[in-house]
């Protein structure tokens, strides 16, 4: 058959479709509906699967709260623990109502840092045991049971074997006058030493000397081996969020 001149596409034979041929073609799948809400798995019709892995997960949850507690209880320990500021002794810089993290890990406190220490005259305890001892621990350390002592926090002003004294509002440490630029508001001019820190002890003060039960009144030297850690940031409230310095 020829192509008709001044045609420039070729022709197409098409070949009429039969009833026979329509029969024979295989009836289309009816398409599955796109906003379906649940399917089940491949091969899992009836969701078993999912059922099992929540069976599993609840068998497992106990011991995942239990690994969790274990971990608080040793991050407080070793690492870092919030502290709660009950009193004005360190105001301005701390505030009643403050909350700040505490690193157990630093290695010696230096004259200035912030300090988190046990009572140095604890109050005599019962002698609990090795059992009751434990759990007594373990209570403390998730928050059941309140510490018989509370602790401190207060500022190094003295290091093992300096001489300190306060003499009409300064500070000298072994004669030389140390700077204070922590202080804020009236000025205490209540002279106190010199006295020489002991080996092993640090003498501290809190940054409102007119309202602070410190080493000059009641608390004395601190031995090294009762500082639980140096505060190094307030992180509440929001307001007053921030490094400590």
């Amino acid at each position: 058959m020829e192509v008709p001149s001044g045609s420039d596409e070729p022709a197409e034979a098409t070949t009429p479709t039969t009833t026979a041929q329509l029969s024979a073609s295989p009836p289309r799948q009816a398409q599955a509906p796109t906003d379906a809400f649940v399917a089940a798995r491949k091969g899992d019709p009836e969701g078993k699967e999912d059922r099992h892995g929540a069976l599993a997960f609840l068998r497992e949850l106990p011991v995942l709260i239990i690994l969790a507690f274990a971990l608080a209880i040793v991050l407080k320990t070793f690492v870092v623990q919030a502290f709660y500021i009950p009193s004005g002794s360190m105001e301005p810089t701390l505030k009643p109502g403050d909350r700040v993290l505490v690193n157990k890990l630093f290695d010696s406190p230096s004259r200035g840092d912030i300090v988190v220490f046990e009572n140095p005259k604890p109050t005599p305890q019962p002698d609990q045991g090795i059992v009751g001892g434990f759990f007594h621990w373990i209570s403390e350390g998730l928050g059941f049971v309140k510490p018989v002592d509370e602790d401190f926090i207060k500022r190094v002003i003295g290091l093992p074997g300096e001489t300190v004294e306060l003499r009409n509002g300064k500070l000298f440490v072994d004669g030389k006058e140390i700077p204070q630029p922590y202080l804020k508001g009236p000025v205490d001019t209540r002279d106190y030493g010199p006295v020489t820190v002991p080996e092993g002890d640090l003498f501290v003060l809190g940054d409102n000397r007119l309202n602070s039960n410190d080493s000059r009144f009641g608390l004395g030297f601190v031995p090294m081996g009762k500082v639980v850690g140096e505060a190094f940031v307030i992180i509440w409230p929001p307001s007053r969020m921030g490094w400590l310095r």
